[in-house]
């Protein structure tokens, strides 16, 4: 864990643009089982979620065709939401940070660490609004 002075300006990176913050594994289920969709990033303190990640996220938020629901959960943080919302992200390994579009509570577009680090953060947000613009 974290302390939580260090990872409050990443967590309101998102908020502070309209994702909801996970803090539970209930919290989670209700919100990629409900219908519709939901994009899901998970965020982390590492300089790739930093340069690439968030600032994607923010920007395909802004999107004109948007998920109905934006959450986050923080690695190294809430350990039972993270894991949580990694399960729903199966088969697809563990990996911070990530992003990962539900619709109806099935998984229709994920994003991993791999496909992060590297990219730049329009690059990924393209790919996102992609995905927007297909299942919202």
């Amino acid at each position: 864990m974290y302390p939580e002075y260090l990872v409050e300006p990443m967590r309101a990176e998102l908020t502070n643009v309209g994702f909801e913050e996970m803090k539970t594994a209930e919290d989670v289920d209700n919100a990629i089982s409900s219908e519709g969709t939901v994009f899901v990033v998970v965020n982390s303190v590492c300089g790739c979620a930093a340069s690439n990640a968030r600032p994607a996220a923010k920007l395909a938020a802004a999107n004109e065709k948007h998920p109905d629901k934006m959450i986050t959960v923080f690695a190294g943080m809430e350990k039972e939401a993270v894991d949580r919302a990694r399960s729903y992200m199966v088969p697809f390994p563990p990996s911070s940070p990530a992003m990962a579009l539900f619709k109806d509570g099935k998984l229709v577009h994920m994003i991993e660490r791999h496909q992060i680090e590297g990219r730049a953060a329009q690059m990924i947000a393209d790919n996102l609004k992609g995905a927007f613009d297909q299942y919202c």
